[in-house]
């Protein structure tokens, strides 16, 4: 008995038994009573451990989890996965968390790991990293293949978690301990129990109560599931508003469905007229700006001069409707107005003072 381990699991049993959680463990004899071993399981939700640490309690053992490095500094969860003695993994450099997993196995003890080391939001077996298999060949333990179905339905990725009482049937099946010699290839027994979990997840999912209505989204793709609809509309590619601006200021090139609807449309394309091809007022709104702020670009378009330094004022950047940028730099690339629209003869329209009423002269007395 552990002094944090063994509450945490009465605890856990508690929160699933108010959640209305309905368990099948298949397979529960498989789990040596003794020695270490590798526990390669599935990942499609985030209580996969906690479910699959459930096989080995008719065997009487403990799993020590390999979970990533955030978990630990958490200041709720850390210190109980440390009490448990579970293995953090800093996947920028996992060669310390490999070492105390090796150590762990060689000191007779079982160690949970995700080869897919990711949720897998398909709910379908993901490529499997070759890890568990050099964690066993090292230590001289086997690989206890488990596979978990309807935790998914509980908390997974990109869907809300229902962590009320649901009466979720969950199932966990653990196979027969696959052995693994020093000198065996690790991709070759990677490709082994990869295709053993498979095995035992068609059997499982064919084996579990079909799933109607919203949850159809819990199911893989290849077993009929819906899946999650897109915020996107499906087909639009218009960029939103500070993903276009920061297009067309830092030069990237329009998508391919953007130019191709311009070369249908050639007729609504924009010809440079000259210097300056956008209206004049748009370029005395980028000069003032640029007066407040020396080292923003043009808004509009890369046509025109800087202010201040160079001409002088806003109202010097334009005359009679024309830039005094050089012929050098780039065209603008916004749509001049249309040709029966009367250009604006000044970008500010001058305005008149208004006439005061005449004053009666007190310059003489009655």
């Amino acid at each position: 008995m552990e002094p944090v381990y063994t509450p945490v699991i009465g605890f856990a049993r508690a929160v699933f038994a108010l959640q209305g959680l309905r368990f099948t463990m298949l397979g529960e004899d498989n789990v040596p009573r003794s020695g270490g071993a590798v526990m390669a399981i599935n990942h499609i939700g985030y209580m996969d451990f906690t479910y699959a640490g459930l096989a080995a309690q008719k065997s009487g053992r403990l799993v020590r989890f390999m979970a990533k490095e955030s978990v630990f500094s958490h200041p709720v969860s850390g210190p109980l996965m440390r009490g448990m003695h579970h293995i953090p993994v800093d996947r920028t450099a996992g060669a310390a968390s490999y070492r105390q997993a090796v150590e762990a196995l060689r000191a007779g003890e079982i160690v949970g790991v995700f080869p897919e080391a990711t949720i897998s939001r398909s709910f379908e077996l993901k490529e499997f990293k070759s890890g568990a298999a050099r964690m066993a060949a090292e230590a001289g333990v086997p690989i206890l293949p488990v596979v978990v179905w309807g935790s998914q339905r509980v908390w997974t990725k990109g869907h809300p978690k229902r962590l009320g009482r649901t009466n979720i049937p969950i199932v966990v099946s653990v196979g027969e301990p696959i052995p693994v010699p020093a000198d065996a290839d690790p991709e070759q027994v990677t490709a082994t129990y990869k295709a053993v979990m498979q095995e035992m997840l068609d059997v499982v999912r064919a084996t579990y109560e079909p799933l109607t209505g919203a949850d159809l989204k819990f199911l893989p793709a290849s077993m009929g599931g819906r899946r999650r609809p897109s915020r996107r509309r499906p087909g639009s590619t218009t960029p939103t508003p500070r993903r276009g601006a920061g297009s067309l200021r830092s030069g990237v090139r329009p998508s391919a469905a953007r130019r191709g609807r311009a070369e249908r449309e050639p007729a609504q394309r924009h010809t440079p007229r000259g210097p300056l091809t956008c209206p004049a007022w748009l370029h005395l709104v980028s000069a003032s700006l640029r007066d407040r702020h020396p080292t923003r670009p043009c808004r509009n378009c890369a046509s025109a001069t800087r202010s201040g330094a160079d001409s002088g004022s806003p109202r010097a950047a334009t005359s009679s409707g024309r830039s005094s940028a050089p012929s050098g730099e780039p065209t603008c690339r916004w749509p001049s107005p249309p040709a029966s629209t009367p250009t604006r003869r000044s970008a500010t329209p001058t305005r008149r003072p208004r006439a005061r009423p005449a004053r009666p002269s007190t310059s003489s007395c009655r």
